[in-house]
C-alpha cells in the first residue's frame, strides 16, 4: 500500500516539475522574442531620427521633387504612429520604398551627390537599413521557436490551458517579393 502512494507521489511531482519546465521555457522564449522586438525598435527609432536630417539636407537641392519629400515625411509619420506587428511590418515597408525612390531622386542631383552631409547620412540610413533586416531576421527567428514550442505535443496543452498566443513574424509586403525587372 505505501508503494503504491509513494508511486503516484512520485508521478504528482514529476508531472509538476515537468509543468513548471514547460511553462519556464515558455516564458523564457517569449521575453526572447520581446527583446527581439526591442531590438527592431532600437533600429527603426535610429531610422527615425536620421531622416529628418536627410530631409534637411536634401531640401535646398531638389526643389522640384517636392511630391518625394512629402512621401517620405508621410511614410515616417505614418511608421511611428503604427501600432502592433502587423500594421508596423507595412508602415515600415512603405518607409523604405519612399527611402528607396528618395536616393533614386537624388541620383539626379549631382551637386547633391557630391555634398559629404548627403553621402554620409546615406551611408547610416543604409547602414541602419541593414541593422533593421538583421534585426528583423532575428525577430522572425525567435517567433519561429516560440511558435514552433507552443504548438508541438504535448507543450500545445500546457499553453492553451495559460492562454500563450502564437506570435506574428515580421513580415515584408508581396510588392518585394516580386521580381525585379531589369531593361537595358
Amino acid at each position: 500500500m505505501n508503494n503504491v502512494i509513494i508511486g503516484i507521489l512520485v508521478v504528482i511531482v514529476l508531472l509538476i516539475l515537468w509543468l513548471i519546465g514547460v511553462y519556464n521555457s515558455l516564458i523564457r522564449l517569449k521575453n526572447r522574442v520581446k527583446e527581439a522586438w526591442s531590438d527592431i525598435d532600437v533600429q527603426l527609432k535610429r531610422r527615425y531620427d536620421l531622416i529628418p536630417n536627410l530631409m534637411e539636407t536634401v531640401k535646398g537641392y531638389m526643389k522640384h521633387e517636392e511630391g518625394v519629400l512629402t512621401k517620405v515625411t508621410e511614410a515616417r509619420a505614418s511608421a511611428m504612429s503604427a501600432k502592433g506587428i502587423g500594421e508596423k511590418g507595412k508602415a515600415e515597408n512603405m518607409l523604405s520604398e519612399t527611402l528607396k525612390s528618395l536616393f533614386a531622386v537624388a541620383e539626379n542631383y549631382p551637386d547633391l551627390k557630391a555634398s559629404q552631409n548627403f553621402l554620409q547620412l546615406q551611408d547610416e540610413i543604409s547602414d541602419t537599413e541593414n541593422k533593421i533586416q538583421a534585426s528583423r531576421r532575428f525577430y522572425n527567428g525567435q517567433v519561429r521557436d516560440f511558435n514552433t514550442k507552443i504548438e508541438v505535443f504535448p507543450n500545445n496543452l500546457v499553453a492553451g490551458m495559460l492562454k500563450f498566443k502564437a506570435w506574428d513574424f515580421f513580415a515584408i509586403d508581396e510588392k518585394e517579393k516580386e521580381n525585379v525587372k531589369v531593361k537595358f
